[in-house]
């Protein structure tokens, strides 16, 4: 027996949910169903921001906003004029979800839990009367005539509209692919450096405001690096690997970095300044304190790496040291062999081909009725809330539209 709605959402994330309750308030007639595969339904939500939820972030100019997304900047730009992440405050505040900002810009609930989040959505697709379908994995979709005809491993669907909102599944790309649509071959991105080296082997914990970039590239990042037991992470590497997602896929994951330590000091000034400080504490031991605005642990193995010893006094440093030191702090060469994933908040480059979408109504271009929202399209962006930005947005927009 054919199950026959007016629409049918695919996927019960942030993406899907948000759409399914923005439709249903603007349209309570509509009758809706939400299909999950899982047993569950928002369990990405659930994991995401370290179990907080990172909800946006508090960058509230669409100009600006879209520089984070190192795929979708130009097609995001008038979706983020319509719905921004001033809007996503008001909407949850609306519907009793109370953000609040941290300092670095990510905004979470003030109640540090994810589950506010999770039960607001519930809540409201609850109070609307949306069907909410959970272990529904979808086997096939296609148009039959005006309608979409949906089956999963137990049941068969119809609905006039389909909206795809199940983030990065390749098995659902493949099916959009016998129906006309382009994939752009998806590729890891926000992922961690896996680093061997002698001068990190003993840091894990230790972090520091740097400037990186990859060799022969012009991949650079600018911001925090934490080093870890297996090797280079923190918002520096992690903005390094969103935006060179496909040129580090293409190397294999095997490729060189150079880590100023000084952040925007070059080579030549950081000499000048070694000199001074050879002037200034000339019957000190270099190593022992570090001068500089990061920990004393990273400074002494920087200074030992630069073949100086833990006795050297800065008075007997000759030139060739004091250059090697110099480079150690802003030429620092690192040699990456793999990457791993960053905790769970795994994201994916690739996707349904933007020139496919008319990003004024997130409706397909090769289907009518067929709606895309959230990650399946190929967008994505840095880590800090902008991919539940961009869910927020094309649900909204797509539920304007409808």
């Amino acid at each position: 027996m054919i199950k026959n709605f007016d629409i049918i959402i695919v996927g019960g994330g942030a993406a899907g949910f948000f759409t399914a309750i923005n439709i249903a308030e603007k349209n309570p007639k509509l009758k809706i169903a939400i299909l999950e595969r899982g047993k569950e339904v928002l369990s990405k939500v659930r994991v995401s921001g370290g179990g907080r939820c990172n909800v946006t972030h508090a960058c509230f100019e669409p100009n600006e906003l879209v520089k984070f997304y190192p795929r979708g900047e130009k097609e995001l730009r008038g979706p983020f004029h319509q719905f921004c992440s001033g809007d996503t405050i008001e909407w949850f505040e609306k519907h009793g979800v109370e953000l609040k900002i941290e300092e670095d810009g990510r905004m979470f609930p003030v109640s540090n839990s994810s589950q506010t989040i999770i039960d607001c959505f519930l809540k409201a697709t609850e109070k609307l009367g949306i069907k909410v379908l959970t272990g529904q994995s979808v086997q096939s979709i296609f148009k039959k005539e005006n309608h979409w005809k949906i089956d999963t491993q137990t049941d068969n669907y119809a609905a006039e509209k389909l909206i795809m909102a199940t983030g990065s599944n390749p098995k659902i790309w493949e099916m959009l692919q016998e129906q006309g649509h382009a994939i752009v071959s998806p590729v890891p991105s926000l992922f961690t450096f896996n680093i061997k080296d002698s001068r990190i082997k003993e840091l894990p914990g230790v972090a520091a405001q740097v400037t990186v970039n990859v060799k022969d590239t012009k991949l650079e990042s600018t911001g925090p690096l934490l080093i870890t037991h297996w090797g280079m992470s923190g918002p520096a590497i992690l903005k390094l690997s969103a935006w060179g997602a496909r040129i580090l896929h293409d190397k294999n994951y095997q490729f060189t970095i150079f880590v100023n330590w000084l952040n925007d000091v070059d080579t030549a000034d950081a000499e000048k300044i070694l000199k001074d400080l050879k002037q200034e504490h000339a019957k000190k031991a270099v190593s022992k304190k570090s001068p500089f605005d990061f920990p004393n642990r990273l400074w002494e193995s920087l200074v030992l790496a630069s073949e100086i010893n833990e006795e050297t006094k800065w008075a007997d440093l000759s030139k060739n040291q004091l250059q090697h030191l110099a480079l150690q702090l802003t030429k620092a060469k690192f040699q990456v062999n793999g990457k791993s994933t960053f905790k769970e908040e795994f994201v994916t480059a690739g996707g349904i081909d933007l020139k496919e979408i008319n990003f004024k109504t997130m409706e397909s271009k090769i289907h009518e009725n067929l709606y895309f929202a959230g990650e399946i399209v190929n967008i994505d962006a840095i880590t800090g809330g902008f991919n539940f930005q961009n869910a927020w947005t094309s649900g909204f927009i797509l539920a304007q539209n409808i």
